[in-house]
């Protein structure tokens, strides 16, 4: 009888892409996904799954590179964020129509922060993509979803490894996979795929370095993008002297910098949330992606971090199997080392 599993997804943008890799690892050896609990890219990766599109998502982003991503970007100047979401969640729409969590085959949770009163939100009843709509919207970065006098951010400003939502499914297991894990050193993705899927993944993030799209490139572009919208023109915005440039393109490049330095604030935070979470309901099997294995905005390296999540989760399995047979669980060590304090 095939084991009953239950899964967390945790945020963690780009890195959320190895969600996909433990899913496959996970249903080659027959477990049987039973609940579903996701925050941010989480839940985004969760909802397509349950809702049976999780090959069609995979064949979609595994094709885009750095330019497509950029083309998906839908910059707005509200006040609330800088860009809309609105060309991601119309894809996203086609692939999983309308429907409503409750109509889904597996049960799922995805979790936002309501700013208005300062809490988690539990989306487990309702319209799927409003439900991930609400998770994506980092601070800042997308603009939020108002719900009658809730608005919605970010489910990972307060839960990005939403663990709790899953206890209640009675699995037989509950696997997490925290994309926003800290090392006590830097590691990168090629240092922990196998050697031959390293060399492939080398000369990938080469010729992207090579066009100078390497770490925090896809922020870069968004800032370029949008001082071409100022300039009303298609023409790139050379920095060397800044000659002609306006006071208001100069603002802008203050605003992105800003962003950088939020965005990357964000994710300190989440990392150490995260830890919080994994020690007050530790879960059976934890797989841990070390944030350092790219930018959370590297959405052009699907097939990479897909193929690591798949080899990591078979590794935590190798691993809580062995123990299982001696009838214990276990909690997988992370890949490099223990977490920075």
């Amino acid at each position: 009888m095939a084991k009953r599993i239950a899964l967390v997804l945790g945020s963690g943008g780009a890195r959320g892409y190895a969600h996909i890799g433990v899913i496959e690892e996970v249903e080659a050896r027959g477990y049987e996904v039973i609940a579903i609990s996701g925050c941010s890219m989480g839940a985004v990766i969760g909802g397509i799954y349950s809702a049976g599109q999780l090959e069609s998502y995979r064949t979609w982003v595994c094709q885009l590179d750095y330019f497509d991503v950029l083309r998906l970007v839908d910059i707005t100047w509200n006040a609330m964020g800088a860009m809309r979401a609105g060309k991601v969640m119309g894809k996203l729409k086609e692939l999983i129509g309308d429907i409503c969590i409750e109509d889904l085959p597996i049960p799922l949770t995805t979790v936002a922060t309501d700013l208005t009163r300062q809490r988690e939100v539990w989306f487990q009843s309702g319209s799927l993509l409003q439900a991930i709509r609400a998770s994506i919207a980092v601070p800042g970065l997308i603009t939020p979803l108002r719900i009658g006098d809730q608005i919605l951010v970010d489910g990972g400003l307060l839960n990005p490894l939403p663990i709790i939502p899953t206890v209640s499914a009675h699995a037989d297991l509950i696997l997490a996979v925290n994309a926003t894990a800290q090392t006590h050193r830097p590691v990168s993705l090629e240092e922990l795929l196998p050697p031959d899927e390293a060399a492939e993944e080398h000369a990938r993030e080469a010729a992207l370095e090579a066009q100078g799209k390497g770490v925090y490139g896809w922020v870069g572009g968004m800032r370029t993008r949008a001082q071409r919208m100022l300039n009303g023109s298609g023409a790139p915005i050379v920095p060397e002297g800044r000659e002609g440039e306006t006071e208001r393109q100069r603002a802008t490049e203050r605003a992105w910098s800003k962003l950088d330095i939020m965005l990357a604030s964000f994710e300190i935070t989440q990392a150490a949330l995260a830890k919080y979470k994994i020690a007050g309901y530790p879960p059976d099997v934890l797989i841990d992606i070390p944030k350092t294995v790219c930018g959370a905005y590297e959405f052009h390296r699907a097939e990479g971090l897909i193929r690591l999540g798949r080899h990591l989760a078979s590794q935590a399995l190798d691993r809580y199997e062995g123990k299982a047979d001696g009838g214990q669980s276990v909690i997988s060590e992370p890949p490099v080392g223990k977490p920075a304090n």
